[in-house]
């Protein structure tokens, strides 16, 4: 479990959109996925980014758990769902773009705790959400397959069975623990399609003909999580990736250029950082109303 849920009653959801047409932003969302360019799925960590990447033309975001726990002074891991699901609806009131919400392991090991927190997630107008098998244990950081696929199977029938249809995502962690078995990872995935999943996800793969051969055994649409040494945007549409994500990148750009400002102002003691502040301003006085 990642962090502790906390009570419900504390989840503060009042700037989240009413649930009245969440399915059709669901669906919107879901559509983006169709063959041809792949969705780029922008992952925002607060209001402000999320405006600033729907001014800039992206058609749906994200949240990014690591660029949420890092708003709040934290390492990725740390956020409780209440946390969680307040700060999507604040990522959901920003635009109207359709948002997915990053929620990591779903705040559970058990099935029932798995779709108690998806079921929460059509409160706050998510068009999507995520779950993970990654275990948060040492000894044993993937979950069991057959134990894993249940998991998914519960999130799936509390996205698809309540008030608002919710697209889930069902990831497979085993490239970013150290496990790289494209085999264990397609099997999986498989399982995961089979269990309801929508969307499917293995971050970490950078290698273009095992993201070909996880595209062509599956039959849900793929995400793939930019990383360096990943191919390019066209190369992976051309291996029929579906979406590109970007995790907490752009979170880290950010506090990139407030280090590199810093450092400047510390140790030169010059101002030559308000070259880019002055760009970020020009964006931001337009974008934020």
């Amino acid at each position: 479990m990642t962090a502790a849920a906390g009570g419900l009653a504390t989840v503060r959801l009042m700037d989240a959109r009413p649930v009245s047409g969440e399915g059709e932003l669901a669906d919107r969302f879901l559509a983006l996925h169709a063959a041809g360019a792949p969705l780029l799925l922008a992952n925002a960590w607060d209001q402000g980014s999320a405006k600033l990447l729907a001014g800039l033309g992206f058609q749906a975001l994200a949240t990014t758990s690591s660029g949420h726990a890092g708003t709040l002074g934290r390492l990725d891991g740390t956020v409780t769902r209440d946390e969680a699901l307040a700060h999507a609806a604040a990522i959901v009131s920003a635009t109207d773009l359709p948002v997915s919400a990053d929620l990591e392991d779903c705040f559970a090991d058990d099935p029932a705790g798995v779709a108690e927190t998806v079921t929460l997630v059509a409160a706050t107008g998510l068009a999507g959400c995520s779950v993970e098998d990654f275990t948060r244990r040492e000894e044993q950081p993937i979950h069991e397959l057959a134990f894993a696929a249940e998991r998914v199977a519960a999130a799936a029938d509390a996205a698809h069975s309540g008030l608002a249809r919710i697209v889930l995502t069902a990831r497979a962690e085993n490239y970013l623990h150290g496990r790289r078995d494209l085999a264990d990872t397609i099997a999986r995935l498989q399982a995961y399609q089979e269990a309801g999943a929508d969307v499917l996800y293995a971050p970490g793969l950078v290698d273009l003909d095992e993201i070909r051969t996880l595209v062509a055994a599956v039959d849900r649409p793929v995400n793939v999580l930019a990383l360096p040494g990943a191919p390019s945007v066209a190369r992976l549409a051309d291996a029929g990736v579906r979406r590109i994500s970007v995790g907490g990148a752009f979170f880290y750009v950010a506090l990139g250029g407030v280090v590199e400002a810093g450092r400047e102002l510390l140790d030169l003691g010059t101002y030559e950082f308000w070259d880019r502040a002055r760009a970020g301003a020009g964006v931001a006085r337009p974008t934020f109303r």
